[in-house]
């Protein structure tokens, strides 16, 4: 009988790449929400006028969205070219001295508590099956189906803020003027409590300190860019 992998322990390959752009989806949706919610809030304390929310949000969302695609790019960017340079002077030195990389692995496998013939043998077929994977593997704890897309994330992340930032734009535009502020606190915190829970699930950590720790935050931005907001609108100076 085949042994089966555990449902929440998945054993293929690419699996680094596909959390990256999972990662870099749940935290654009929630930047996106909190960002421009306390946007249009901040401006909503200090005007009731529609077309100064609009205008004020609508900026929040294509700045932001297109900030959040140009760190994840960048930043993924980086991550890759070290990662492609590290493979090639994997393959270089696999070409140039492969009986020296050959007791490197074998090494490898004895520090983990295999015995030498054991190790060595691991080592031996590892290469006979796959030697660049089998050293990318057991040195860097990389493969090459795990190296991340920074178009991928760029894009995941630009999406899912635009996703994210569509929610207060409607929550604070589309109630009477008198109820607009609360309706937006409302389901502003109810979607920081899902991509709390989404991250949380996709991480394997506890989704109820997620959940909290999100929220929490969430609060505390759309609170003080009200208050500020409203400052600011009673002061005259807006």
């Amino acid at each position: 009988m085949s042994a089966q992998p555990h449902p929440d322990e998945p054993h293929g390959t690419g699996i680094a790449a596909r959390l990256n752009w999972l990662r870099a989806g749940v935290l654009g949706a929630n930047d996106g929400i909190v960002s421009v919610a306390a946007i249009v809030v901040g401006v909503a304390g200090a005007t009731s006028s529609v077309p100064a929310i609009l205008t004020a949000g609508t900026a929040g969302l294509v700045g932001g969205a297109i900030s959040m695609a140009l760190g994840e790019y960048v930043s993924v960017s980086s991550q890759r070219d070290s990662q492609r340079a590290l493979i090639a002077k994997e393959k270089r030195e696999l070409a140039e001295e492969p009986e020296v990389e050959l007791e490197e692995l074998t090494a490898l496998y004895r520090d983990k508590g295999l015995s030498e013939v054991t190790a060595r043998q691991v080592a031996i077929e590892l290469t006979d099956h796959d030697v660049l994977a089998a050293h990318l593997e057991a040195e860097l704890n990389i493969t090459e189906a795990d190296i991340a897309s920074p178009w991928q994330a760029a894009g995941a992340s630009a999406l899912a803020f635009t996703i994210g930032a569509i929610l207060p734009m409607l929550a604070i535009l589309l109630p009477p003027a008198s109820v607009r502020v609360p309706v937006t606190f409302v389901a502003v915190l109810v979607a920081l409590a899902i991509t709390g829970a989404t991250s949380a699930r996709i991480g394997g950590s506890p989704v109820l300190r997620a959940m909290i720790r999100v929220v929490v935050g969430g609060a505390i931005a759309l609170a003080a860019t009200y208050l500020i907001g409203s400052a600011l609108g009673t002061s005259g100076v807006v």
